[in-house]
């Protein structure tokens, strides 16, 4: 199956607002805990969020780093306003910012001590602008972690994939859901872009039926 694309942002309230509502606590603290196992010496510094959303991974990684800042960056004005009302509930304003822009518009450059990002690349019609921009932001060295969804092989696959773990979700959600995972990217195409970028000490790992992960260090 062909990727098909799909908007670059959820610049639609309702559609954040449902997005935010939405039951990842499960995928985003493993995320999470998966940051935590993979660089266990990654426990200070300023680490990035690529596309943080409605703020739920920038919150559990200030709980579960408490010596860290973190700064979210996310370019659709909804979710930034989304991630600021949950990082002020979460008594967090002192130590996670925002930034609502597009992540191609980021200014850092090597400031970052580690960078993370959950659901960002498939939303992106040239990929390599995201891993080139991930290189930039982090010092040499820093380690980064990405997930993303895995492009079934047919549409009906990807069906069932939202059959099965989105069945009692909105509508909204259901059709983001499926549109997302014919805009994902295979195994075979995340390495044919870490390779184009000379990213290959980069390790890649398919988690489930519905995820991979890149995660190293960056040179």
């Amino acid at each position: 199956m062909n990727r098909l694309l799909e908007p670059e942002l959820m610049d639609d309230p309702l559609q954040a607002q449902v997005y935010a509502e939405a039951d990842f606590s499960a995928e985003n603290q493993g995320f999470v805990d998966r940051f935590r196992e993979y660089f266990p010496e990654c426990t200070q510094g300023l680490i990035v969020d690529l596309g943080c959303g409605p703020g739920d991974i920038p919150v559990r990684l200030a709980r579960a780093l408490p010596d860290c800042r973190i700064t979210g960056v996310d370019a659709s004005r909804p979710m930034i306003d989304l991630a600021e009302s949950a990082i002020r509930q979460a008594g967090l304003s002192d130590r996670v910012t925002l930034r609502c822009e597009r992540f191609q518009d980021f200014a850092g450059v090597h400031q970052a001590d580690g960078a993370v990002s959950n659901s960002l690349l498939h939303h992106l019609p040239n990929p390599l602008q995201f891993w080139h921009k991930l290189r930039m932001v982090v010092k040499p060295g820093s380690p980064v972690l990405v997930m993303d969804l895995l492009r079934p092989e047919s549409p009906e696959a990807a069906q069932a994939i939202v059959d099965q773990y989105a069945a009692g979700a909105p509508d909204i959600l259901r059709r983001d859901f499926y549109n997302s995972l014919l805009a994902a990217f295979t195994e075979d195409e995340i390495a044919a872009q870490l390779a184009h970028m000379n990213l290959t000490r980069l390790l890649i790992d398919v988690i489930d039926d519905r995820h991979w992960v890149v995660e190293g260090l960056v040179h």
